[in-house]
């Protein structure tokens, strides 16, 4: 069997872990709404809980970035998509708010864990931001069609989770075309070698988590301003949210077809800076008009940057070790957003919350646009890097592919090295040429 199809085959179930993953963040403006109403705690209460259930995606995510090829992706796929359904179920099965936050923390260590395997595996392809853009795409269209369909099903806070636990089962019999794991601990300790950028890491990490935490600070209380203070249904604010995800389906398809022609400053600094004006917009919205302006352009423009920063993360690091952190650190913001909405809307209302989130995003802006520009990351294409020492490069781990994607051994950047064969005649003719020139031989 050629390479070609096994390849395709890994980018197929990387996307639906992709999407299994990210579904829970995406649809939390409808969890935390649904867990105030249905289970009749005070929306700070239901925020808290959004926010337990992202930060075990966000545990999961740190905790595979050093330990994810020792398990494997097919195992360590399989089981977070088994500790979703299983969380997330039991959480949609039962009205006991302690069983309820149970369920969710354990759901979501299972999405951190799908996050954590799609996103090592995305960063070994050949074009991580083509991939990474197909991912959102994906999850994107998922969550807008839940949101036209969950207003229509019964009340209360079980049908947003049974779909995020439908959706990790459906995505189960994908993983049979991921790797397993091929080789032994020291080997694994041997090929990954130290980080390499760790200072862009590090800085796209910590802008990162607050240009996660200030957008889902305002996504977490966005259905509470669109039946509140904008005075619509929930019919309606399930509308506008499908056509700021469909917007977001539209965004996602032009940076993909968009690729690397701008670079990456570009669309991470201008896309930050009109982020930050949706968000104004969005949080002093009084009528649909408004409130559906932000929203949608705000979706369109959100999903563009995050995959610019997704694509730059696995530049840095070919392994996906980057990927993997970086998406953990965005994860802990998400995670963040819910409780920092919620008492940034209780103490200086929704109008005050988006001033002090529009600072905070543009504040951001600079550092992540420093790094787009100077990192020196960049995506490898198999077969073409070899170490220093001439040996070929350690085979990349994660995806099906894996065996055609060498990967150079990290601490300075590789060079393309080129062969060129030697005949033994002209060897003879080298050598008689130094022994000439030798001092000794010299009359």
């Amino acid at each position: 069997m050629s390479s070609r199809p096994r390849g395709s085959g890994a980018l197929v179930a990387l996307v639906a872990l992709f999407t299994a993953g990210y579904l829970a963040p995406y649809l939390l403006p409808t969890v935390v709404g649904r867990l105030a109403s249905g289970l009749g705690i005070g929306p700070s209460q239901a925020g808290l809980v959004g926010s337990v259930l992202l930060l075990g995606s966000s545990t999961a995510g740190f905790t595979l970035a050093a330990r994810g090829e020792r398990i494997g992706p097919r195992t360590a796929a399989r089981a977070g998509l088994l500790a979703m359904a299983v969380g997330y179920g039991s959480a949609a099965a039962t009205h006991s708010v302690p069983l309820v936050v149970a369920g969710a923390v354990l759901g979501g260590l299972g999405s951190g864990t799908a996050t954590a395997v799609a996103a090592a595996g995305i960063a070994g392809q050949r074009d991580p931001h083509r991939a990474s853009s197909l991912g959102l795409l994906t999850v994107s269209a998922t969550a807008g069609a839940l949101y036209l369909t969950l207003p229509h099903l019964s009340a209360g806070h079980a049908p947003p989770l049974l779909a995020i636990a439908c959706a990790a089962a459906l995505v189960w019999p994908l993983t049979s075309r991921l790797a397993g794991a091929t080789r032994s601990v020291r080997e694994t300790a041997t090929a990954a070698g130290p980080l390499p950028c760790r200072r862009a890491g590090a800085v796209l990490a910590g802008g990162i988590l607050c240009w996660s935490l200030a957008q889902n600070a305002l996504w977490g209380v966005s259905g509470r301003i669109g039946l509140t203070q904008a005075g619509l249904s929930e019919v309606t604010v399930g509308a506008v949210f499908a056509a700021a995800l469909g917007a977001g389906l539209a965004g996602v398809t032009a940076a993909g077809a968009l690729g690397s022609r701008l670079g990456r400053a570009v669309p991470i600094g201008v896309g930050t800076a009109v982020i930050a004006a949706c968000v104004l917009l969005s949080s002093a919205a009084g009528s649909l008009a408004s409130f559906a302006t932000g929203e949608i352009l705000w979706n369109a423009v959100y999903p563009v940057v995050l995959s610019y920063l997704l694509g730059l993360a696995a530049s840095l690091d070919p392994r996906g070790r980057w990927a993997v952190l970086v998406g953990s650190a965005s994860s802990l913001g998400v995670a963040c957003g819910p409780v920092v909405g919620s008492l940034l809307s209780e103490s200086a209302g929704y109008t005050g919350m988006g001033v002090v989130l529009c600072a905070l995003l543009l504040l951001v802006a600079v550092p992540m646009t420093a790094v787009a520009r100077h990192a020196s990351g960049r995506p490898l294409v198999p077969g073409s890097v070899r170490r220093r020492g001439g040996a070929p490069a350690a085979v990349l781990a994660g995806t099906a592919s894996a065996s055609s994607a060498l990967v150079p051994q990290m601490g300075a950047p590789e060079q393309p090295v080129t062969e060129f064969p030697v005949r033994a005649a002209r060897r003879r003719t080298v050598k008689s040429a130094f022994r000439l020139a030798r001092p000794s031989d010299r009359g």
